[in-house]
């Protein structure tokens, strides 16, 4: 774990993730609030892409909890099977659009606490939603995101809620919307964690980490 970065060269390293990508978007396919948090229940321990292959059919015919609700877990389990752990996130997805319908009018809620009331719905997701649809500035934590704080020293720390902290505390103020978006890309195409592809890194100079690949 490196050292936290001080404020000066953290700035320097988001201006130039901003200058490089001004608005960086998520890759989960979503067509509305209820989309995306369904999206990024059935996100957790798997891939963005394997997610999209699955719910672009499924959100086309279930894209509210209505809908949902009528196509039914067992017809929810065949648009998902191939994401894994899909019949306990099918029981959640289920679950949570019911209780929207009984609870929430059928809307999504723009509250933390009330989104992680929801089966299914922990605090990174429910930061996803907050950020990307409510553009609250709320860190989602993932494990890019904990590898690159640490190995970069932009947010250091032994778990990932004091990653989560530590974007919060030292990210200066405009970039904090945004800040999730480049972390993660950061991560994912990048400062990837068996061979970084440090000499594409557009902050080599900045970073302390030792292991640099050439």
């Amino acid at each position: 774990m490196a050292r936290q970065l001080d404020y000066h060269t953290i700035r320097q390293i988001f201006t130039r993730f901003q200058a490089a990508e001004p608005a960086p978007m998520g890759e989960l396919y979503h067509v509305n609030a209820y989309t995306l948090l369904v999206a990024v229940a059935l996100s957790a321990q798997a891939t963005d892409a394997g997610v999209n292959k699955a719910t672009r059919g499924l959100f086309a015919i279930a894209d509210t909890p209505e809908k949902m609700l009528a196509l039914g877990e067992e017809g929810l389990i065949e648009h998902i099977k191939t994401i894994g752990l899909f019949r306990n996130k099918a029981k959640n997805v289920i679950k949570l659009s019911r209780i929207l319908l009984e609870e929430y009018g059928g809307e999504v809620p723009s509250s933390r606490a009330s989104l992680q009331s929801l089966p299914g719905v922990g605090r990174k997701t429910a930061n996803v939603v907050l950020n990307m649809w409510w553009h609250v500035p709320a860190q989602a934590v993932d494990t890019h995101i904990f590898r690159v704080g640490n190995r970069t020293g932009i947010a250091p720390g032994k778990d990932v809620d004091a990653v989560e902290r530590a974007i919060e505390d030292n990210i200066p103020a405009e970039f904090q919307q945004h800040a999730h978006h480049w972390l993660i890309l950061h991560g994912r195409y990048i400062c990837t964690a068996r061979k970084p592809r440090c000499a594409d890194c557009l902050i080599r100079d900045l970073c302390p980490y030792e292991d640099k690949t050439p």
